[in-house]
């Protein structure tokens, strides 16, 4: 449960992020009510990582496109702080003890059945 939490939330961030990379690189109009917001709230979230590389600004005919590295290295350091925070987390818990304690419960002729088609099916294949 509480992994998939941490998952959903880094899908979020994640996707907030890939919106402002595509706004900035394709030249979004900032002054747009979703780019304002996108741009608003992953602002938050890139400004730790800003000033590590420059910011690469190509002017076209239109529209300005941005390269911002900064947000690049956001989503790579959210991913890995969540996938951090998953494994620190998962190190407490045993991923076989319910599948034990079902057998455990089961009685003996149904676990005899079990073994015996797992081995004609490997027996088979």
């Amino acid at each position: 449960m509480f992994r998939r939490t941490v998952y959903w939330i880094l899908g979020i961030l994640e996707a907030l992020l890939v919106f402002r990379l595509v706004f900035k690189l394709l030249g979004a109009n900032a002054g747009s009510s979703f780019v304002s917001v996108i741009y608003s709230i992953s602002g938050f979230f890139v400004t730790p990582f800003s000033g590590i590389f420059r910011t690469a600004v190509t002017q076209g005919i239109e529209t300005k496109s941005v390269l911002e590295p900064a947000t690049i290295i956001a989503m790579i350091v959210y991913a890995l702080i969540a996938y951090g925070i998953v494994r620190f987390i998962g190190i407490g818990e045993n991923p076989n003890q319910t599948t034990k304690e079902t057998i455990k419960e089961t009685p003996t002729e149904t676990t005899k059945e079990t073994i015996k088609e797992t081995t004609t099916d490997k027996e088979i294949y």
